[in-house]
């Protein structure tokens, strides 16, 4: 990596150096693409973020809506149900640790943020909720704003994925977002720019998004992305099956730690930190 930068949220911060923060994924959640079903249960749950804690994970991410294509949108009740009781018991086992919660509604965030959680991290660039900015702001919260097109049911269509520009696209939506933030009150250091990969993206697009992850670290906010187990690493693999694909999303994250990027998020954290561990070492001879 070729900076530094301090990512902030609840009068606390984060600092990658050398190497990107490792963010975690628990899918509390019967029908996510990769792991549906397999943490839906809070003991579950509980469990796999407690192992990646004791592993020095950097942030455990806990959503409740499967945001895969095609899926169908969770009320919030139930998202509440899934996501809020499950932080709670993280957070008074391990107070320290960093949370972020994955949810596009508002309801669900201040839940969250009520019972200790430290980011949200919205899918829809806090377009689905109005107040989802406001709410980051009343808390100090961090703020992950990621770039979709329509919603997840119709997201992959050829409207959605229709770009002249993607990389001036994706940037001039992401940082409009994040401005919009910051004259809402926020710091621009509790925001977090994530470019969407595998949202209302081809292919191609998925490729050339992550080939100018410079042009996205260049800016003032640090930046996230998502490749793990996702559909263009097994097109590249001819590999069908999310799980089989770890060593495929690791060659990514390689790739994506050399330009710079400050966060990747990954169901198979534990398996990056010892990668980037080896990795660090051998940069430093």
């Amino acid at each position: 990596m070729t900076q530094s930068k301090v990512f902030k949220f609840r009068s606390r911060q984060l600092v990658s150096k050398d190497i990107p923060l490792i963010m975690g994924i628990v899918n509390a959640t019967p029908d996510s693409f990769s792991d549906g079903n397999l943490y839906f249960d809070i003991e579950k749950g509980f469990q796999h973020a407690k192992e990646m804690i004791e592993n020095n994970v950097d942030i455990i991410d806990i959503g409740g809506e499967s945001t895969r294509p095609g899926a169908k949108e969770v009320g919030v009740d139930d998202e509440i149900m899934r996501v809020v009781p499950l932080i709670e018991r993280i957070k008074d086992y391990f107070p320290e640790s960093v949370v972020s919660v994955d949810t596009r509604k508002s309801a669900v965030a201040r839940k969250a943020l009520e019972v200790g959680a430290d980011i949200i991290n919205d899918v829809s660039g806090t377009e689905f909720s109005e107040d989802m900015i406001d709410l980051a702001v009343e808390f100090d919260a961090g703020l992950m704003i990621m770039h979709m097109r329509g919603q997840p049911k119709n997201m992959q269509s050829k409207h959605n994925t229709k770009y002249h520009n993607i990389i001036d696209e994706v940037r001039s939506y992401l940082f409009g977002q994040a401005k919009k933030a910051i004259n809402a009150g926020l710091n621009a250091r509790n925001i977090v720019i994530d470019p969407g990969i595998g949202f209302a993206k081809t292919f191609e697009q998925n490729i050339k998004l992550i080939k100018n992850a410079p042009r996205f670290v260049e800016s003032d906010f640090t930046v996230l992305y998502g490749t793990s187990r996702k559909r263009f690493i097994g097109e590249v693999l001819s590999v069908d099956d999310p799980q089989k694909r770890v060593f495929g999303t690791i060659g990514s994250s390689a790739a994506l730690a050399e330009s710079g990027v400050e966060i990747i998020r990954v169901h198979d954290a534990i398996e990056h930190k010892q990668f980037f561990k080896v990795y660090q070492m051998c940069q430093k001879f």
